[in-house]
């Protein structure tokens, strides 16, 4: 049985993407994370953001859709824009900044680093791609 998640790529008026510094560990991450039970992926990408970062946004469009080489596992990625709301911390995340590409951080996880780029090429049909390098859990386990 394959676990889903669901990230946004949300940019700035300067095209700056939005990061989450994890309280965790010390790593940055597009906000996002699991589905809940009968959650479809847009509806978990719009919780966790408000989660996590207490912004409000909404859908511009699928940027892809990434199956895990390690482990049963897809990961939907979608462009999305602010609606409402302020950055604030959670239980998950202790700092939220806009980074440029050529800026972002290095402990900042290679997937999502993948996905960044992806969401900069030209919009088209989503992209559907196996990913490899180290989950989130198996990088915690090494702290």
């Amino acid at each position: 049985m394959f676990s889903i998640g669901a990230f946004a790529i949300i940019f700035d008026d300067d095209d700056g993407i939005l990061l989450s510094h994890r309280r965790d560990f010390d790593a940055w991450n597009l906000p996002g994370g699991g589905l809940q039970s009968r959650e479809l992926p847009d509806e978990a990408v719009m919780r966790e953001v408000k989660e996590e970062t207490g912004l409000e946004v909404t859908i511009e469009r699928l940027v892809g859709i990434y199956g895990k080489m390690d482990k049963d596992e897809l990961v939907f990625a979608f462009v999305c824009r602010v609606i409402s709301g302020e950055l604030s911390i959670s239980d998950e995340a202790d700092e939220h900044r806009f980074f440029t590409v050529d800026r972002i951080p290095p402990n900042t996880l290679s997937k999502q680093v993948e996905r960044i780029h992806d969401a900069l090429l030209p919009a088209g049909p989503p992209i559907f791609r196996h990913q490899s390098g180290p989950s989130t859990r198996a990088i915690n386990t090494q702290v």
